[in-house]
């Protein structure tokens, strides 16, 4: 069958959609990128807070109308929407042929099969408690650097969040597996690794007993043409002496953190059930900056959150302007049925929360502006990943920056630069996010 695979949401989704691809090629079926020429369209969905809820659903509409024209023999929906809302499904969006949970992915062959032979009540939810790590996989991310995820589901509980739900308690990849997989990733060309999971920091306890992530770096550190090493979600509680002094002396792991803070008012992050507070949040970003003088530190922050106050709200932009982070991320709080905050008193008006954002986001942006501006002059390796059309122009990014979600180094060149490329770039000028700059 020809298959087009449509991939929603967060980049841990997007891993468990290239280890599908990785099964339906292993099937011999064809993936395209047309949705207009496919036999079948698979839709992995994300349900984290409702726009990205509502991006799901309208596009297993859209892709629907095909199968109501006749181009289409399959609908078959995935992930995080497909696990929240299986019971609807069939009532709903009758279109959808399959409905596979997060839990279930590795089911997607047989779905397949399962829909071509006339079977109906499609339904493949599995219980949350397993742990579904395919080792087929196919990279959507243009081969240079690539997402592994090292532990699924979280155990934190955070009032705002249906990340349990959907996808049960944490559990840890076993080490050999992760290592075999950053082996492979590696053989396919792939020079740069991010290391994800709902909490990349307590990978480990639940089967060694142990935070491990400091040791997986280390063993990471030993493959030999990987170049870099990336850490996303480390929460901030813990962060501890063997993970600072793992990510020093390891020259492979990027002197870069994302660290979901989320917020900084003691009252919020309590209602928040987030199991820091304001002096410990302090310490940690303190540390950090005095162990790794060159980290680059980026979080995320939740603005609205129910019975946020103003003094919590001014609380909230005095910790943005006095730390200083290098890149920050806002999202309006997101009221999602099936969490604690969802029946909480005091919600705030939608408007007041996106000017609370807004807000954050203009103080933001003046301290991107100025870190960029301190480092005209500065040289940087620099990762190639694209080319500006006619021009001599090529984009990468640093140390600095994550893939799609962080800031970009346009740089200069007159000879020929390749995709994963690494040249040594300078710094010449800049904006609110992105570096300017020319080969050295």
């Amino acid at each position: 069958m020809k298959i087009f695979f449509a991939s929603l949401g967060c980049d841990k989704n997007l891993v468990d959609s290239e280890k599908m691809l990785g099964l339906l090629d292993a099937a011999g079926h064809t993936i395209i990128d047309d949705e207009n020429e496919a036999d079948i369209i698979i839709v992995n969905t994300c349900s984290f807070i409702h726009d990205a809820m509502e991006e799901s659903i309208n596009s297993i509409i859209e892709y629907g109308k095909l199968k109501k024209e006749g181009k289409l023999k399959a609908l078959i929906v995935t992930g995080c929407l497909s696990q929240r809302f299986s019971k609807e499904f069939s009532e709903e969006l009758p279109e959808v042929d399959a409905v596979i949970g997060t839990n279930s992915y590795d089911e997607i062959v047989n779905a397949i099969n399962d829909v071509l032979s006339g079977n109906n009540n499609n339904f493949y939810i599995d219980s949350l408690d397993k742990l579904v790590n395919p080792k087929k996989r196919l990279l959507s991310t243009g081969g240079h650097f690539a997402y592994l995820k090292i532990a699924e589901g979280c155990n934190k509980r955070c009032t705002y969040c249906i990340i349990p739900t959907l996808r049960g308690n944490y559990r840890s990849v076993p080490m050999e597996d992760v290592i075999t997989e950053a082996k492979d990733l590696v053989s396919m060309g792939v020079k740069e690794i991010i290391l994800v999971a709902q909490e990349t920091t307590v990978y480990g306890m639940d089967i060694y007993k142990k935070k491990m992530l400091p040791e997986l770096l280390d063993k990471l550190q030993e493959i030999e043409e990987l170049k870099w090493i990336r850490l996303l979600y480390c929460y901030p509680e813990e962060i501890d002496d063997n993970l600072i002094a793992s990510i020093k002396r390891n020259n492979k792991v990027c002197h870069y953190i994302d660290m979901p803070i989320q917020h900084c008012s003691d009252t919020i992050l309590k209602a928040m059930g987030r199991k820091t507070d304001l002096n410990s949040l302090n310490n940690i970003i303190n540390k950090l900056r005095s162990e790794i003088p060159d980290i680059v530190i980026r979080t995320t922050l939740i603005a609205g959150f129910p019975g946020e106050t103003e003094k919590d709200y001014n609380e909230l932009l005095e910790f943005v302007k006095n730390n200083q982070f290098e890149r920050l991320g806002v999202f309006s709080y997101s009221r999602e049925e099936g969490t604690q905050a969802f029946h909480m008193d005091n919600q705030i008006d939608d408007d007041i929360k996106d000017s609370r954002r807004d807000k954050i986001m203009e103080i933001q942006q003046e301290i991107s502006c100025n870190n960029n501006k301190k480092l005209i002059g500065h040289e940087f390796n620099v990762f190639i990943e694209g080319k500006l059309v006619d021009d001599d122009v090529y984009i990468g990014r640093t140390y600095m920056d994550a893939p799609d979600v962080d800031g970009l180094f346009f740089i200069k060149s007159m000879n020929t630069l390749n995709s994963g490329d690494f040249v040594k770039g300078k710094v010449t000028s800049f904006n609110e996010y992105d570096l300017i700059g020319e080969i050295v």
